[in-house]
């Protein structure tokens, strides 16, 4: 039966936006993880594990996201592992965060003057003591613009998930379609709910990166 849209389907988009926005935390906090150690290792690590970070990082960047998601949500199948769509969507896009942010990261850190180094050597500090006093916290602040324009990218990317059936925002948007049959309606309001998530994250990126500027000017 041919339903009507209107405000008795938001909640339909509002659920699917609630799991948009866990997808994109829950893929955050994985690719944050990995993605800082990794980019430690690879401005730090021996140079067989920055070669091997290095190749992953360039391997992942110029695959598709999609190829990622059906390798593992279809890939994966075929050795014996076996994952429901949010678990393939979350193996698929942490891959992709933890490159991404890898690389963001690793030119942060190495963005650090070499006098920072020094100083904390005249210190006496060990390796974990200049991370966590010295370099990490300054290495913070320059990576904290393109961070969250980049959290702005992980949001967006979630909708690929909607070709394994994952219902998230844009899922959730395709279904209410197939019922209503109104997609200028149903779409048109899909792209507001991503405005609305997407957009402040996206004029703070810029607002960070506009007082970077500003501070390096003076």
């Amino acid at each position: 039966m041919i339903q009507s849209f209107g405000l008795s389907s938001l909640p339909i988009l509002l659920r699917g936006a609630l799991w948009t926005l866990a997808l994109s935390g829950l893929t955050f906090v994985i690719g944050g993880i990995l993605g800082l150690v990794f980019a430690l290792l690879r401005s730090l690590g021996p140079r067989p594990v920055r070669y091997a970070i290095a190749g992953y990082i360039e391997l992942v960047q110029a695959t598709p996201l999609l190829i990622l998601l059906f390798l593992a949500y279809y890939g994966l199948s075929f050795l014996g592992f076996y994952f429901p769509p949010l678990a393939a969507a979350v193996i698929s896009l942490s891959i992709y965060c933890t490159a991404f942010l890898a690389d963001i990261w690793r030119g942060c850190i190495e963005a650090i003057p070499r006098q920072q180094w020094e100083a904390a050597d005249s210190l006496a500090l060990s390796l974990p003591q200049k991370l966590r006093h010295v370099i990490l916290p300054q290495a913070f602040r320059i990576a904290l613009g393109p961070t969250v324009g980049f959290m702005v990218q992980i949001v967006k990317n979630t909708s690929v998930t909607a070709l394994i059936s994952f219902v998230e925002l844009t899922r959730a948007g395709q279904l209410l379609n197939n019922m209503t049959f109104q997609p200028f309606e149903v779409f048109m309001t899909v792209a507001a709910m991503y405005f609305v998530i997407c957009y402040p994250l996206s004029y703070y990126s810029e607002y960070l990166q506009r007082g970077k500027r500003v501070r390096g000017t003076t």
